[in-house]
């Protein structure tokens, strides 16, 4: 069975745009993760993906743990994480959530070789083996799976 994944850290939200995001994270405040605003319609988002769902596909998570981080700030970072995923998407049963160390390559964790993934990074993309797309592409390719394109 194909799975969807995202990233979500510039793919689901725009953590990036988050003022000091980085001096953050090297003082272990994981308070970017969830000042992150949204980067798509979620509403319409969600729909998609529950209707993807229901034609069999799985939809995951796989995100990555701020780099040299505690297992203290790892904790507090799954936490947020999830939480933003419950107050943006909170209609979707993901199949998956993998919130994991900074650099585990997100190509470990397909099931199927035509495994789909939306992520910001193009080296993590050019490392994916199924097909792989920028965030820009989301609604596009999505609306096309249900058939809707």
């Amino acid at each position: 069975m194909k799975t969807i994944w995202f990233d979500m850290d510039g793919t689901l939200n725009k953590f990036y745009d988050v003022p000091n995001w980085l001096p953050k994270l090297r003082a272990s405040d994981p308070s970017p993760y969830a000042e992150a605003k949204v980067m798509h319609n979620m509403s319409l988002l969600a729909r998609y993906l529950n209707k993807l769902q229901s034609m069999g596909y799985r939809i995951g998570i796989i995100s990555w743990l701020a780099m040299d981080s505690t297992y203290e700030y790892d904790q507090a970072v799954r936490k947020v994480k999830e939480e933003w995923l419950h107050a943006h998407l909170g209609s979707v049963t993901f199949d998956f959530v993998y919130i994991t160390s900074y650099g585990v390559p997100k190509e470990s964790f397909m099931n199927e070789a035509d495994d789909i993934l939306f992520d910001d990074n193009e080296t993590i993309r050019n490392g994916w083996t199924g097909k792989a797309y920028e965030p820009t592409e989301i609604i596009r390719v999505l609306k096309e799976l249900t058939g809707q394109g």
